[in-house]
C-alpha cells in the first residue's frame, strides 16, 4: 500500500503587511499517487522563530481582533477531519467491496492530490479547496479501510485508536520540552525523511518493473513491518513540525484564516500515520 503524501512542503511564518502569516511557497515535491504535504525546516522559512532564537521569548501577539487563536485551529482541524471522516463512512457504508471500488478509491486520491497540491502553492488558504481535499481523501480511506478491514477484521478500528496514541504521545512528548523543534532537528528529520521517500520511489519502481517481488520493501513481512514502523516516526516528527508553527502562529498573531492551514497541515500528517497504522496492523495480523 502507498503512503499518503504528494509533497513534502511545510509552511513557516512571513511577514505580510506587519503581521505573521503562513509562507505558503512549497519547498521540494514528490508525488507517489495519494495526497500529502508534509516536511520543511521550519527556521528556514520562519523569521520569527529565527528571532525566538536570537532573541529569546517571542513578543506577545497583538491584542486586536482577527487573529489566529488555538480555539481557530481546533475548530478548523475538527471540521476538517469531520469531513474526512464522513467521507469514509458514506465511502464504507455504500460502496461494496470490489475492483470497481479500488478505482474509485484511486481516482479519489489523484483528486485529493491534485487539490492539496493547489493548495500548497497558493498563497493564501482556501478552505474550499481544504475541504475538498478532505472530502476526496474520506473517500479513499473509506474504501481501502473496508478492504483491510474485509481481510484483517478490526484493523482500521485499531489503526485509529494506533494514530491516536501516536499523536496524543507526540503532543505529550512536545508539551513537556523533551523535543525542541530547532534548525538542527528540522535539517536532520527532513533529512531522513527525503532519504526514505527516495528509497520508496525506487522500490516502487523495481516493484513495477518486477525486479522486487511481493512489494520489495512493502511486503507485508517483518522488512516491511520496520519500514512502517520508520514511516509512522516520521509522521510523529511531522506533528512536532506541525505543533511548532501552530505556537509560532498564535504568538506572533497569524491572521485568523492561518488556522485553515495548521488544519490542512495536521490532517495530512494524521491521514499518513493512519494510512501507515493501518498497514502495520495488517502486517502485524498476518504474522499471527
Amino acid at each position: 500500500m502507498r503512503s499518503s503524501n504528494p509533497v513534502f512542503s511545510r509552511r513557516g511564518f512571513s511577514r505580510d503587511n506587519g503581521h505573521a502569516g503562513f509562507n505558503t511557497a512549497p519547498q521540494a515535491g514528490y508525488a507517489t499517487g495519494n495526497p500529502y504535504a508534509q516536511g520543511g525546516n521550519p527556521y528556514a522559512t520562519n523569521p520569527y522563530a529565527q528571532q525566538t532564537q536570537q532573541h529569546g521569548a517571542p513578543p506577545q501577539a497583538p491584542a486586536t481582533t482577527g487573529r489566529m487563536t488555538m480555539d481557530d485551529v481546533v475548530m478548523r482541524t475538527a471540521t476538517t477531519l469531520g469531513v474526512v471522516a464522513l467521507g469514509a463512512v458514506l465511502a464504507w457504508a455504500l460502496l461494496p467491496v470490489s475492483s470497481g471500488s479500488f478505482g474509485l478509491a484511486i481516482g479519489s486520491a489523484l483528486i485529493a492530490m491534485v487539490l492539496a497540491l493547489v493548495q500548497s502553492f497558493k498563497r493564501t488558504p482556501s478552505p474550499a479547496l481544504i475541504l475538498g481535499y478532505a472530502a476526496f481523501e474520506g473517500v479513499f480511506l473509506g474504501v481501502i479501510s473496508e478492504m483491510y478491514n474485509s481481510r484483517w477484521s478490526g484493523a482500521p478500528f485499531q489503526a485509529v485508536l494506533g494514530t491516536l496514541a501516536v499523536s496524543a504521545a507526540t503532543l505529550v512528548v512536545y508539551k513537556a520540552g523533551w523535543i525542541r523543534v530547532t534548525a538542527r532537528y528540522a535539517r536532520i528529520g527532513m533529512a531522513i525523511a527525503m532519504a526514505f521517500v527516495l528509497v520508496m520511489v525506487v522500490n516502487l519502481l523495481l516493484v513495477a518493473f518486477g525486479v522486487a517481488g511481493d512489494g520489495g520493501l512493502r511486503s507485508f513481512g517483518p522488512l516491511g513491518a520496520i519500514v512502517g514502523i520508520i514511516a509512522i516516526l516520521l509522521g510523529a516528527f511531522f506533528l512536532t513540525l506541525d505543533f511548532k508553527q501552530i505556537e509560532d502562529g498564535i504568538a506572533y498573531g497569524a491572521p485568523r484564516n492561518e488556522a485553515w492551514l495548521a488544519a490542512f497541515g495536521l490532517t495530512l500528517t494524521l491521514v499518513w500515520i493512519y494510512v501507515e497504522m493501518l498497514r502495520l496492523v495488517a502486517i502485524f495480523s498476518s504474522n499471527d
